[in-house]
């Protein structure tokens, strides 16, 4: 009997409690421990969402729903999640693989648009570790105009601008990376104009913007504009009424449920506009198969 095709969902990562942020922060500076007031600051904006991120009970769920999937239409899979910043450990979900017998595998950065910062770095973890463990691992650098994964999109932003009506404009977002990326040719910033172009045409919005967001203070550029400058634009061009739609990201996370949900809507209120956010992705039915079909497909031999 074969073994049972791996498939492992990637994501960023998320402190379990307000005490493991310190640990998460210096993490994610490669080991080097922030300070004690920029733990804090993180540490208050994971209390204004409640105290921590769903980021990981969605991404457990979107596993499962893809291991369901793929076993409606006669794939025998096994999902695994593995984080890169906070357990579980991108390289603990592949050791979980090697010792349920997993010898094949398909890797997926729930990130749809590559950029070797990002993505790249999902890859090179996951490729590690599969060597360690002998399995054949195939890694799926990017998705972002999969006919799925716009559709769905689309259909979240139509129910967004009913809320607020159908002339809304719309701002496209995605998590901000360093300017230094351009120099590298990396596809980033290209494949998120793309995706928010099909998505825009998709729900026949006009007018629309895209803005980053999320940006990290590392003292040096990172790419723009900013979504909070962004705001002050289109109040200043004369709209009232405005959706943020984040193509970048695909579950409820703190980027989207503070950066956008608190401290964007807040601005928005400051300015007089009304603001709706698309809905995440998460584990939706149509999302769940556009993962299920990455898998199907990037197994195939």
């Amino acid at each position: 009997m074969s073994s049972p095709l791996g498939v492992l969902l990637m994501a960023y990562g998320s402190p379990a409690t307000l005490e493991d942020v310190g640990a998460y922060y210096t993490h994610i500076r490669g080991g080097r421990a922030p300070s004690a007031e920029n733990v804090e600051h993180l540490r208050e904006r994971y209390r204004r969402i409640g105290g921590r991120s769903p980021l990981l009970e969605i991404t457990r769920a979107q596993a499962a729903g893809v291991e369901r999937a793929l076993l409606a239409r006669g794939v025998g899979a096994r999902s695994y999640v593995g984080m890169k910043h906070a357990p579980p450990f991108i390289a603990e979900a592949v050791a979980a693989m090697a010792a349920d017998g997993v010898s094949r595998a398909v890797a997926i950065a729930l990130a749809p648009q590559y950029s070797r910062m990002s993505v790249g770095s999902y890859h090179a973890a996951a490729t590690e570790a599969a060597a360690a463990h002998g399995i054949t691992i195939r890694c799926v650098d990017s998705w972002h105009d999969h006919a799925g994964f716009v559709a769905a999109l689309a259909a979240r932003l139509d129910q967004a601008r009913s809320r607020l009506g159908a002339a809304t404009g719309v701002i496209f977002t995605a998590h901000s990376l360093p300017e230094r990326i351009r120099s590298w040719n990396d596809p980033y910033a290209d494949q998120l104009r793309d995706t928010s172009e099909r998505v825009a045409a998709a729900a026949g919005v006009a007018p629309w913007r895209f803005a980053y967001q999320s940006a990290s203070q590392t003292g040096e550029p990172w790419l723009g504009p900013d979504l909070l400058d962004a705001l002050r634009d289109v109040h200043g061009a004369g709209w009232r009424d405005v959706v943020v739609c984040p193509v970048g990201f695909v579950a409820d996370h703190l980027e989207v449920l503070y950066d956008i949900d608190v401290e964007a809507r807040q601005l928005a209120t400051d300015l007089g506009l009304r603001l709706e956010r698309a809905a995440s992705l998460n584990d939706g039915a149509d999302f769940i198969a556009v993962l299920a079909d990455l898998a199907r497909r990037s197994a195939a031999p």
